[in-house]
């Protein structure tokens, strides 16, 4: 981003002046970051992800890349800068630059096993994406080849926002895979730790297709298994743990919380909805380029097209993603639903906000961590009956308050 280079020289400048010692990594995702982070005391990225050129920040994490939030030590970040009562020590921190890329890249190809012939079409988005991938590339055994778009870093991204949840973002993709007859497409964001596919037929695969299918090859490693899902996935995520002779456990939305869990269950694996793979390979992390090699290894041992193994997920269920009201006491809102819905459900979970499953529908509503928001996600077995419910909790929740919907995500 524009702004990069004047908060890196701060910041280095503030951790040397406290007495602590810097290893710059240079340019790198947040992947990159992980990886290196393994063998050091705590990282620090440059980073806005995938929100708008004009925004920027740090992503903190401790040892072994276990990510800094509310709940173990931003907090007490947040008071020691309010305070600014920072000490002078006598000796300053030292200063040294090594490169991590390489080792970083090698790694992930360590993953990748098939000799099947692939073309896949990667658009970065002007993000990090594309200086990793970039030189991927060069690395690639033969038998795959990478279709590269928008890979010059530009912190003004001139083509499209690097946010590849947002539909819009994916068309210029989706048109590539279609012109290129490629067998899929990736999509990532600003700083390359979510991945989203585009199968061959240009359709946006949803990430909950994407566990689906990764689940078959996880599991046969790890029988028996725990997986790991949040509260707003698809049923069809557990069901497939199951199926594939693993144990699925839910857990809050977020990938803080996400990892946290990862080492408290000891799970072998997850990915969210919104486009993040949790590694234990790597720290229990993200890593797009694990991910992608996972599946060409999956897609290698079958005779159908990535479009073809998807399409019975998706005639499964029917989805809305996460549609936000505004409202002055989001809590107050879930109370009432739970306290409606909840007495004649088959199951009710409090994990976050609320779930309530009834035998052929659900829906999660939680408050925002961030604004007066409250998020409903549903699901139901076919499309007429999402409608339905989706008319029937949006009454409920505007009745309340007079809500304002602010953003209906797709039905899908």
């Amino acid at each position: 981003r524009t702004s990069s280079s004047k908060l890196n020289e701060a910041l280095v400048r503030g951790i040397m002046e406290q007495g602590a010692n810097v290893v710059d990594i240079g340019l790198c995702s947040t992947p990159m970051l992980s990886f290196a982070v393994q063998s050091y005391m705590a990282g620090v990225m440059i980073t806005a992800s995938h929100n708008p050129s004009e925004y920027n920040g740090f992503k903190l994490c401790k040892e072994k890349a276990m990510p800094i939030g509310e709940i173990n030590g931003m907090l007490e970040i947040k008071r020691l800068v309010l305070e600014n009562t920072f000490k002078n020590p006598a000796k300053k921190g030292s200063y040294k630059k090594i490169d991590v890329l390489v080792p970083f890249l090698r790694f992930s190809l360590s993953f990748l096993s098939t000799q099947r012939p692939f073309k896949i079409v990667v658009d970065a988005g002007n993000g990090m994406g594309g200086f990793t991938y970039g030189e991927l590339m060069n690395l690639l055994p033969a038998n795959i080849q990478l279709v590269p778009m928008f890979f010059e870093p530009d912190g003004t991204f001139p083509n499209h926002e690097a946010n590849p949840l947002k539909s819009e973002t994916l068309k210029a993709l989706q048109k590539k895979v279609i012109e290129q007859e490629a067998d899929l497409g990736v999509g990532l964001d600003g700083d390359e730790d979510r991945i989203i596919f585009v199968d061959n037929e240009g359709n946006v695969v949803h990430s909950d297709h994407t566990v689906s299918l990764l689940l078959q090859d996880v599991l046969p490693e790890k029988p028996e298994g725990t997986v790991l899902y949040n509260v707003v996935q698809s049923r069809i995520v557990p069901e497939m743990i199951r199926s594939y002779g693993g144990i699925p456990i839910m857990v809050k939305v977020g990938h803080t919380n996400i990892k946290h869990y990862m080492r408290e269950y000891g799970a072998c694996f997850a990915g969210d909805h919104s486009g993040h793979y949790y590694n234990p390979e790597q720290g229990n992390t993200e890593n797009t380029m694990i991910i992608l090699f996972r599946l060409l290894n999956y897609l290698s041992t079958k005779e159908s097209t990535f479009a073809q193994l998807v399409a019975p997920f998706r005639a499964e269920y029917a989805k809305l993603e996460e549609t936000n009201f505004e409202a002055d006491d989001p809590k107050e809102i879930v109370d009432n639903l739970r306290a409606l819905y909840g007495k004649n459900a088959r199951n009710v979970s409090n994990i976050d906000g609320v779930r309530i499953d009834f035998d052929d529908w659900w829906f999660n509503v939680r408050p925002s961590n961030t604004e007066s928001l409250l998020r409903l996600n549903l699901e139901a077995r076919n499309a007429d009956v999402l409608a339905q419910k989706f008319e029937e909790l949006k009454s409920h929740i505007m009745r309340e308050k007079k809500q304002e919907e602010v953003r209906v995500g797709e039905m899908v």
